[in-house]
């Protein structure tokens, strides 16, 4: 079994010198990112804990408790007389890209997920004012709440996809609803064209499937070349199905106008190739809303969406809209590992999405001021960084002045920030010039982390990222 040195992983960790947290905190949170993209792979034994406190000039008492740290929180496994391990809390093997739990202190931008508004607990305590009427029948709703299935259908009738409860499968939130479509619609092996970069728990998902992915670049800037590389791959590799999400694609924040999506379903319908839509940005526009959904332009399309982006992510609905018998055959699919989405939820999803549209004029003037902010203080401290504003979602994909988005999210632990590596969102260890920044904190959190960000940019010049990506290179030993 693969086991990682002291010396390697003092080396990857850092100096924990300058941490605004209590070093066996630092030194937990730093191990799980590690974990989480990939540079100490699950199952890696980790250094006896007096050798990992030489190497870091630490107390034994600190390594104890940074590694009691990361048991409790499923990031690391115990076996008596064996070590410890490094693991994850939850997820397919390779990693599933979760948050951890919150540290005093620490700024997470490496994760895009709002705060709850005020309309979530009044539509939890509606909810519950409503649940009496249920309680009479068993509570499983398959493919769920018709009420819910019927006003999402609304929503994509309203869109210019006309659509019918039906075709509408409730879904524990847009992850569930993509991995079910993969495992459903894609037998092991088949090939799955996915955009580069992308969202990495999709990515995820489809390997988990054992489906064989096939990137192909996006440049947000030139849309035009991407279409023209999707159409290549499509008309020579003919894959079962694609990823795609035209709508302020995460992390890239592009929108692919109606040209574009006529164009797009042309050539997945000419390669007999169907497309899994990933929606879960599309309401959160700045410029007014974008064109009808990727399905309206083909047919037969799945198109995924969920609540967690313009409501809240703690509350776990999403949903999948397609065909009613292909509804049929992914609830089948869905029954194996979730019998029905909780009902109190669903209920309470019902009440957001009566009021959404007047929800989502202050979520998205909130978000725009906070993208406005974002980029302003970016500008300022950070100025050799290309910093594109998009007109709608939840991030903004900065462009690094060389490739360190691996050395910068390792420096930014040392200042209470968190950050995602830009290679996490693609297949490979290509992205190393790329950092996404979610601007869902307010202005305010957002201008204290890109002071940090400044401190950690400044200790990950060229010279100092070379040494960092030569220690992250070492060999596993």
């Amino acid at each position: 079994m693969a086991a990682t040195s002291a010396r390697r992983l003092a080396g990857l960790v850092g100096d924990l010198g300058a941490t605004r947290v209590p070093r066996y905190a630092a030194l937990a949170s730093r191990v799980r990112l590690l974990v989480a993209d990939g540079r100490l792979p699950l199952g890696t034994r980790l250094p006896a804990e007096r050798e990992l406190a030489a190497a870091l000039g630490l107390s034994r008492a600190t390594v104890t408790a940074a590694y009691a740290r990361l048991r409790e929180d499923g990031w690391a496994t115990a076996r008596q007389g064996a070590g410890t391990f490094a693991a994850l809390p939850a997820g397919p093997h390779r990693g599933s890209w979760v948050p951890g739990p919150a540290d005093d202190g620490l700024i997470d931008l490496a994760h895009a997920a709002p705060s709850a508004p005020s309309s979530v607990p009044a539509a939890f305590a509606a909810a519950l004012a409503e649940l009496p009427r249920y309680l009479p029948q068993h509570g499983y709703h398959p493919a769920g709440l018709p009420d819910l299935r019927a006003r999402v259908a609304e929503r994509y009738t309203a869109r210019g996809l006309p659509t019918s409860a039906e075709q509408v499968m409730v879904t524990v939130g847009a992850l569930h609803g993509l991995a079910t479509a993969f495992t459903g619609l894609f037998p092991r092996g088949r090939r799955l064209l996915v955009e580069q970069p992308t969202y990495p728990n999709a990515l995820e998902a489809a390997r988990a499937q054992g489906l064989r992915l096939l990137p192909t670049a996006l440049d947000p800037d030139d849309l035009d070349a991407w279409l023209g590389t999707a159409e290549r791959v499509l008309a020579e590799a003919r894959p079962a199905g694609a990823c795609l999400m035209p709508d302020y694609q995460n992390p890239t924040g592009r929108l692919l106008d109606t040209a574009g999506r006529e164009r797009l379903a042309r050539a997945l319908r000419r390669a007999g190739t169907l497309a899994v839509v990933d929606e879960t940005i599309a309401d959160i526009w700045f410029e007014g809303p974008p064109p009808p959904p990727l399905a309206a332009f083909g047919t037969g399309h799945v198109t995924v969406g969920t609540l967690s982006k313009v409501a809240w992510g703690g509350l776990r609905i999403g949903w999948v809209r397609a065909d009613a018998d292909v509804v049929r055959k992914l609830t089948a699919v869905a029954v194996r590992s979730v019998m029905s989405v909780p009902l109190v939820e669903q209920l309470a999803a019902c009440v957001l999405l009566e009021g959404l549209d007047a929800e989502l004029v202050g979520h998205r003037a909130r978000l725009r001021e906070r993208r406005d902010a974002l980029v302003a203080a970016l500008r300022d401290r950070l100025p050799a960084w290309r910093v594109p504003v998009p007109t709608g979602g939840l991030v903004l994909w900065c462009g690094l002045p060389s490739a360190r988005s691996r050395a910068l999210a390792a420096a930014a632990e040392r200042h209470g920030l968190r950050l995602a590596a830009g290679p996490l969102f693609g297949t490979g260890h290509a992205l190393d010039d790329r950092l996404r920044l979610p601007f869902t904190h307010p202005p305010e959190v957002l201008r204290d982390a890109v002071e940090r960000l400044a401190r950690a940019d400044a200790e990950t010049g060229p010279a100092r990222a070379g040494a960092v990506e030569r220690a992250v290179g070492d060999p596993v030993v």
